[in-house]
């Protein structure tokens, strides 16, 4: 007998799986999802997720061999996590609270991933900030049976480039396919809206959606403020649009909520914003569209243009999408520092299972395997998640990254602009200034807020705090803090990291 012990996600081909696997498609969502877990395993074991479309993390019980099998999404867009007691058990769960709170859990900083949060800003690879509690990570499935753990892959980003295709060929292959993933994305009674930025990702989501309504957030500080471009978006593909002013004075005050409901600190400036978004959202819909994933399968960031510059010179020191300090920084400023601890070591197995491809699939790869799951998969899951929101990501899908494993990189990036052939796809339903706009990211005005005043008194004193002076050589990161505020704006993620770190270990190591 097989039992369902712990899950969230959302299975996107349940209707195609339930066909197949023989169970009723009258079923509530809940007991639908649960039936095809059990079904999937019967039928397919450990193979299970290679049937599945969609994002999930799971635990399933088999009473009768006494066995423990959990398993986490091809992308890992959903969480896992797990730790074995001193007594030999095995606590597990999709948060991390809920672990903290069973017998047996002994709550210990692990210091060691401080120094690597500095450098990448999340916490990447499989140890978390609480030393013994480690994530599954994406792709992965973990078996727990006679007081033995073993874990093993079950799936692998895969790049074969194909040149044999056109520019366009690519660019149908893309809307064909999205084509047949929309109608998974939602079931028909159900009702959703659309997170809408204004760049090329969000607006294609929309535009091959039956969504209504976008949502999106602004600033008073128009340099910032993308949101009048989402409108006009919005109103040129016929949808509404509901905007969320996001004032400095509400940015700082819910940055404690953030920290605490995702867990594990996060120094992304945006993921505040999204925490702000989700909240404003959740008063009017409980499912929402958003366009996670294409940066990284088709080439989306505009430091992969530069990619064949860097040459075998890539894997010494690009770990993903941030590095905001190096090693001779940190060993000034930490009062623990241990020089074996590197970033560079959480990216190397990703360059060797990508040896003799080109430097953008290298880039792109780590990206997929590190940035998406420690930061962009873990912000969405988790404020959503606290906001009481459920958010689908389309173009996150096995079949997009399948055609992106294929396609050549000329074809995402050159000289003049990236994601190439994803925005050819868009412009079939999208006019040509939408679907070559600029690519702006979800920036935020943190840079020039976290320099005022009237806005960074917690920041300050965090600085100057007991709490700080337990990790870091005080003088240092207010040196740091200083040279910010007095005008060197660049130091601004710096400081928010430290700032995010102290934040976060009060609410998990002080208060509670």
């Amino acid at each position: 007998m097989i039992t369902v012990k712990e899950y969230r996600g959302h299975i996107r081909n349940w209707e195609e799986l339930c066909e197949r696997l023989g169970i009723p498609l009258d079923l509530t969502r809940e007991v639908r999802e649960e039936k095809i877990l059990i079904r999937a395993y019967e039928t397919w074991g450990c193979e299970m997720a290679d049937h599945m479309h969609g994002m999930f993390a799971f635990a399933l019980w088999d009473e009768d061999e006494k066995k423990l099998f959990c398993l986490r999404d091809h992308f890992g867009t959903k969480p896992f996590y797990y730790y074995e007691t001193e007594d030999g058990g095995l606590l597990y769960g999709t948060t991390i609270r809920q672990i903290m709170e069973q017998p047996g859990f002994v709550k210990k900083l692990n210091e060691e991933m401080l120094q690597l949060y500095l450098s990448l800003t999340y916490v990447a690879g499989e140890n978390t900030f609480f030393r013994g509690l480690k994530k599954l990570m994406p792709g992965r499935y973990l078996i727990w049976q006679d007081g033995k753990l073993s874990i093993k892959r079950y799936w692998t980003p895969t790049f074969r480039p194909d040149d044999s295709r056109t520019l366009e060929e690519w660019a149908d292959e893309i809307h064909t396919t999205l084509k047949e993933i929309m109608p998974e994305v939602k079931t028909a009674d159900e009702r959703a809206e659309a997170f809408l930025s204004g760049g090329v990702d969000s607006s294609y989501v929309l535009a091959m959606s039956d969504v209504e309504m976008t949502d999106s957030c602004g600033y008073e500080e128009e340099r910032f403020d993308e949101s009048g471009l989402a409108k006009q978006t919005a109103e040129i593909l016929g949808r509404k649009n509901s905007r969320c002013l996001i004032t400095p004075e509400e940015y700082f005050g819910i940055v404690p909520y953030v920290m605490y409901n995702m867990e594990q600190p996060l120094g992304d400036a945006s993921a505040i914003a999204f925490a702000i978004a989700c909240r404003a959202t959740a008063e009017h819909t409980k499912i929402c569209y958003s366009g996670e994933g294409a940066d990284e399968f088709f080439g989306g960031y505009n430091m992969y243009r530069n990619a064949e510059r860097y040459g075998e010179n890539l894997k010494t020191f690009y770990v993903g999408n941030t590095n905001i300090m190096k090693e001779d920084e940190k060993k000034r400023i930490l009062k623990k520092y241990d020089p074996d601890v590197l970033p560079i070591e959480i990216a190397r197995p990703v360059y060797e299972e990508t040896e003799g491809l080109d430097s953008l699939t290298k880039m792109s790869d780590v990206d997929i395997q590190i940035w998406l799951e420690g930061d962009i998969y873990l912000n969405v899951d988790k404020m959503s998640l606290a906001a009481g929101l459920e958010i689908r990501m389309p173009l996150t899908d096995r079949r997009i990254f399948d055609i992106a494993s294929r396609m050549p990189s000329k074809y995402k990036v050159n000289e003049e602009q990236n994601k190439v052939a994803l925005r050819t796809a868009a412009a079939k339903v999208l006019p040509e200034e939408i679907a070559f706009r600029k690519k702006l990211g979800f920036i935020v005005p943190i840079r020039i807020w976290m320099a005022d005043d009237r806005y960074n008194q917690d920041v300050r004193a965090k600085f100057r705090s007991e709490m700080a002076e337990k990790f870091f050589h005080i003088d240092e990161i207010n040196a740091i803090f200083d040279d910010y505020v007095g005008g060197n704006s660049d130091n601004w993620r710096k400081v928010w990291t430290i700032y995010t770190f102290l934040v976060w270990y009060e609410e998990y190591f002080v208060k509670r």
